[in-house]
């Protein structure tokens, strides 16, 4: 594939009729497993390379060692630990990790079970009786947002601010100078200080105060690592809101989406409720809620697959398309629960995995689980249904299910 052609692919696989089905243009794009672009940047398709780099010292997160600033990053005051390197990312994420999960809040996800449960099963009770819902707005958005707004402290009633913050945010992340109009850029520039400063008044109020949220924890914690500072605590809380609702509410509803497809299986979970730890794995790599890192850095030139790529060069890692490759999947286009070896991508890998992966896959059992065994035969209104604007974190923006005999 030349420079040219794989440009063009890349021009396809973002626009937004590919959104419903980019998956034919992944097994193109894979013919080339490193594809250079037009503007030098490279873009790596299949699970061996992918993997590869993820785990390689010498690609960075930071955009301070991209040779040109990417178009869709915006600067940052102090950024997250996602978008740092070694030995500060391990410093911060250790002192992140020390508040959400294993050695030292083993029960933080088993603790919430009960909670969890509680609160699907409200939303999934206000759809009852109602010929036609949307499972976005009505169950896979207001679920993991109650649960992210409850561990960081932040006031439920304050949600409809951040979700416009959000959504300005997730759409510029894929920004392209070349067909966007700026304003798409200025729009998510504004919403990450709007964030932050929404944030910082909030951390504000925590300081020498008791509580068990994540942001008074942060805020007062004295562990071996020392603290974080109050910009460190407003990055890492902005990536928990961010990350914590939005990769979820997509893993859930194409989840839902899936099981409609395929009713064979949806019966199956009905009949089998143990089956929905390897379905969401399954549905992971399957129907994954990131499709796309959509860039790193090379610290120094690195070869993959027998081409050498530059220092400095942008890199672009497309999740979606090594969780497919065929030379690691065996029929990876069939949507199979049963699947062995299912090391997908759909968390990432290596230093970077996403570390509130085990609390989005127990939201999505929880949800999948209560929704096949309580909704009314549901299925689809219309299919595809559609798309929200990024290639990046893919999903519907809503999913009408049509229940009982309307």
């Amino acid at each position: 594939m030349t420079t040219t052609q794989a440009s063009d692919m890349l021009r396809r696989i973002l626009d937004y009729s590919s959104r419903a089905d980019p998956y034919p243009l992944y097994a193109e794009l894979r013919k080339t497993p490193v594809a250079r672009q037009e503007d030098g940047s490279y873009v790596i398709s299949t699970y061996r390379e992918i993997t590869d780099l993820l785990h390689n010292p010498h690609l960075s997160s930071d955009t301070r060692n991209l040779s040109r600033p990417a178009p869709g990053v915006a600067s940052q005051a102090e950024p997250s630990f996602i978008n740092v390197d070694p030995p500060e990312h391990d410093r911060l994420r250790r002192l992140a990790m020390r508040h959400f999960g294993p050695p030292h809040t083993p029960r933080l996800v088993t603790g919430m079970e009960d909670a969890l449960t509680a609160t699907v099963s409200g939303l999934i009770d206000d759809c009852a009786g109602k010929e036609q819902i949307d499972l976005v707005d009505d169950v896979a958005y207001p679920f993991p947002v109650a649960v992210i707004c409850h561990l960081l402290g932040v006031p439920r009633e304050d949600e409809p601010r951040f979700h416009h913050w959000v959504d300005d945010l997730i759409n510029s992340i894929d920004y392209n100078p070349e067909t966007d109009p700026k304003e798409k850029l200025d729009k998510g520039v504004q919403a990450r200080k709007d964030l932050r400063q929404y944030l910082g008044g909030l951390l504000e109020q925590r300081h020498g105060k008791p509580g068990d949220d994540l942001l008074t924890r942060l805020a007062n914690d004295d562990g071996p690592d020392g603290r974080m500072t109050d910009e460190e605590i407003v990055s890492t809380a902005n990536l928990l809101l961010i990350a914590g609702h939005e990769t979820t509410v997509n893993l859930i509803t194409n989840g839902m989406l899936t099981l409609l497809r395929h009713p064979q299986i949806l019966q199956r979970l009905c009949d089998e409720p143990d089956l929905i730890v390897p379905l969401v794995e399954e549905l992971l790599r399957y129907e994954p809620p990131v499709h796309i890192i959509p860039w790193r850095a090379a610290y120094s030139d690195i070869t993959v697959a027998d081409t050498v790529i530059p220092k400095g060069s942008q890199i672009m890692l497309m999740l979606a398309s090594g969780s497919r490759d065929p030379n690691r999947f065996h029929d990876p286009d069939r949507f199979d629960p049963d699947r062995r070896d299912n090391q997908h991508l759909g968390f990432g890998s290596g230093i970077h995995l996403c570390f509130g992966g085990p609390l989005a896959r127990r939201e999505t059992q929880i949800a999948l689980s209560q929704l096949v065994h309580r909704l009314d035969r549901p299925r689809l209104v219309t299919d595809p249904p559609p798309y929200r604007r990024s290639p990046v974190l893919r999903g519907p923006i809503h999913l009408h299910i049509r229940q009982g005999d309307g």
